[in-house]
């Protein structure tokens, strides 16, 4: 048996940071992301964001990689997406991915839930670029938006 703990906070943005994700329909992308998470046996905490990019804070079993789990979550969504609400839709190629702390779930969770709040203070750029620097996660400025 074994027994792990281990949190993930991704966030990804839309293709070219394009304002594709509607707030209408944020409910059943949202929903279907939750819905590959559990197929694959991950506990999503929270799913949110705003029109150009998303936050997904989730446990990690140790059946799957970050890097599988990340591509599963925006390869299956893109699909759902384009078939069902907006056949331009698409995500970034990359993606930023956080080890977190089970004391910081209230945190996190509450960062996810307020981030049409949060972001009429700091662009999404200005918020990736913080959270890098905060893990101490080394970037070239020239390629983090590409």
């Amino acid at each position: 048996m074994s027994f792990l703990s281990t949190r993930i906070h991704f966030v990804w943005s839309t293709a070219r940071r394009e304002p594709l994700i509607r707030r209408e329909w944020q409910p059943r992308l949202h929903g279907y992301i939750r819905g590959i998470l559990e197929n694959l046996k991950v506990k999503p905490f929270v799913i949110g964001g705003i029109e150009d990019h998303i936050h997904v804070y989730c446990n990690l079993p140790a059946t799957i990689t970050i890097a599988e789990l990340a591509s599963k979550m925006k390869s299956n969504s893109t699909g759902f997406v384009r078939e069902t609400l907006d056949s331009r839709f698409g995500w970034q190629d990359g993606y930023a991915a956080f080890t977190m702390s089970k004391s910081a779930d209230e945190d996190v969770i509450n960062y996810v839930l307020k981030q049409e709040e949060h972001h009429r203070r700091r662009s999404f750029q200005e918020e990736l670029i913080a959270m890098l620097d905060k893990f101490g996660i080394e970037y070239d400025p020239r390629y983090v938006f590409l």
